[in-house]
């Protein structure tokens, strides 16, 4: 059993060395090919689908939390940024606990909660309200301003039409209306 579990491990460690790795450069090649000022990540791995009926917005143990391995995904995120000095303006994060504690885990920096980023995707906020204040957020911004909004993928794919996956970055220009996925931190 022991060298079957030690077989797994070397394999995943490899695996992962594999990887290909998201640089400083490529990021903001990326950014500057259309001239995003909104980076959107879907908060980090929290297993399931929804959130529990009795969902409460102020009560953790009522919605899907994030995981050990979306607790390391999100600091992994967090090292890409740091370690390569992005910064952004704002930090702006949706009031489910999942992805209030993805920006914690990442401790990038100061910020705040958004209700414009809150998931409509099971009728816990109001999906017509949410994307008024989120749109009102978007266009209100320069192009020299680069944010970073932390939501759903319901709410990303509503605003860029790209669907990411758990801990995935989509950049958006928010005057041209062009998006690209450009990372899984989960791969």
């Amino acid at each position: 059993m022991f060298n079957k579990l030690l077989f797994v491990i070397i394999i995943l460690f490899f695996f992962n060395l594999s990887k290909p790795s998201l640089s400083k450069e490529i990021f903001i090649n990326e950014i500057n090919k259309i001239k995003a000022n909104i980076v959107f990540l879907r908060h980090s791995f929290a297993p399931g689908f929804g959130d529990p009926v009795n969902f409460k917005i102020n009560d953790c143990s009522t919605q899907r939390n994030l995981s050990m391995e979306g607790v390391l995904q999100a600091r992994e995120i967090g090292n890409f940024l740091i370690g390569n000095n992005i910064e952004f303006t704002e930090i702006l994060s949706s009031e489910w606990c999942r992805c209030v504690d993805t920006i914690k885990e990442m401790n990038i920096g100061d910020w705040k909660t958004f209700s414009g980023l809150n998931s409509f995707f099971q009728n816990f906020t109001d999906k017509k309200n949410n994307l008024l204040l989120l749109n009102n957020k978007i266009n209100s911004l320069s192009e020299d301003e680069r944010i970073l909004l932390i939501t759903h993928q319901v709410v990303i794919s509503e605003v860029t039409n790209i669907s990411p996956p758990s801990g995935g970055i989509v950049i958006y220009n928010s005057k041209s209306k062009m998006s690209k996925l450009i990372k899984n931190f989960l791969e």
